[in-house]
């Protein structure tokens, strides 16, 4: 029992200040800039200039503005686009091109805070690029191709606050906090249950089982043997889950910047359970389409992975 309460407080301590002392301080800044060009009306400016050039890979308007959310929000901000897409008339294919693109990018809450861990966020951001662009002409040519091309009357800009004087710019502020702070204690649960659930599997040999399993694989492969325990929490229990994982093995001196940076490809995407389980419920239509968007996605982090692996 006394193991038992040990591991609680300090799986509890370490999800706080992961939370409240990396997540928060990252996603307020993020969120409050994002915001601010939201109601500035740069990101509508944005997403008319790059819609016809993203077109081609089956993206509409929205979905360029998804594409941002993801990188520089949060796994969860491209629910309210989805959502629109499919209320305002987007074809099925587009929205399976869509959400392909997002379940194969880095998502900003893990990527933004681990780069005090020595993430090399510009390569990251790059790779999201081309592996979400890959995901989704892969999902819009071949895995989605038998899908729906109807269209509704589409329109492609959304409602958002406005920023014309300093009340406004601090509304926009104040709004943006408020929104990162529920973004950063929302992720507290699900760090400790993880943590939590981590450490026991280590302290009573499953990891290491489960590695020495694995191992003959991992070594043909070229595989680090480090990389099984956050793999293993990132497809269980999501990207912030993981991130906790890999901040503890930053810090016992585990896992070097390289291998991070080496791993990134697809250790950094919310292509794993809670992440789709989000996602999709952002409606029926959405739903309707995973499984193509989930072949698409595939195709997308292979890319990013052997980009990170082998290209920096």
């Amino acid at each position: 029992m006394e193991v038992l309460v040990d591991i609680l407080l300090r799986a509890g301590r370490s999800a706080v200040e992961l939370s409240l002392f990396v997540l928060l301080p990252v996603m307020v800044v993020m969120l409050s800039l994002m915001r601010l060009l939201e109601a500035r009306g740069v990101l509508d400016w944005l997403v008319d200039k790059t819609a016809p050039l993203l077109k081609p890979f089956g993206l509409t308007g929205l979905g360029v503005f998804a594409a941002l959310q993801i990188n520089f929000v949060s796994f969860a901000a491209p629910m309210a686009t989805l959502t629109m897409m499919a209320q305002r008339g987007a074809s099925d294919r587009h929205i399976a091109a869509t959400l392909a693109m997002v379940f194969a990018m880095s998502q900003a809450n893990a990527a933004l805070p681990m780069m005090t861990m020595g993430l090399d966020i510009g390569l990251t951001l790059l790779w999201s690029l081309l592996g979400g662009l890959a995901a989704a002409s892969a999902t819009y040519y071949v895995f989605g191709r038998n899908l729906s091309v109807t269209e509704g009357q589409l329109d492609e800009h959304l409602d958002h606050p406005l920023a014309d004087s300093a009340k406004g710019i601090l509304d926009v502020i104040n709004r943006a906090g408020a929104e990162a702070f529920r973004l950063a204690t929302g992720a507290i649960p699900m760090l400790v249950l993880s943590l939590v659930a981590v450490t026991l599997l280590r302290t009573f040999g499953a990891i290491d089982a489960l590695t020495v399993l694995l191992a003959p694989f991992l070594d043909w492969a070229g595989i680090d043997r480090m990389l099984v325990l956050p793999s293993l929490t990132k497809y269980l229990a999501g990207g912030t889950a993981m991130m906790g994982v890999v901040d503890d093995m930053r810090r016992a001196g585990q896992m070097s910047a390289e291998l991070l940076n080496s791993s990134a490809g697809f250790l950094i995407s919310p292509f794993d359970l809670p992440g789709v389980a989000v996602l999709i419920s952002a409606g029926p239509r959405i739903a309707q389409v995973w499984k193509p968007a989930a072949y698409g996605a595939c195709v997308g982090i292979a890319l990013r992975t052997l980009g990170h692996a082998f290209l920096g």
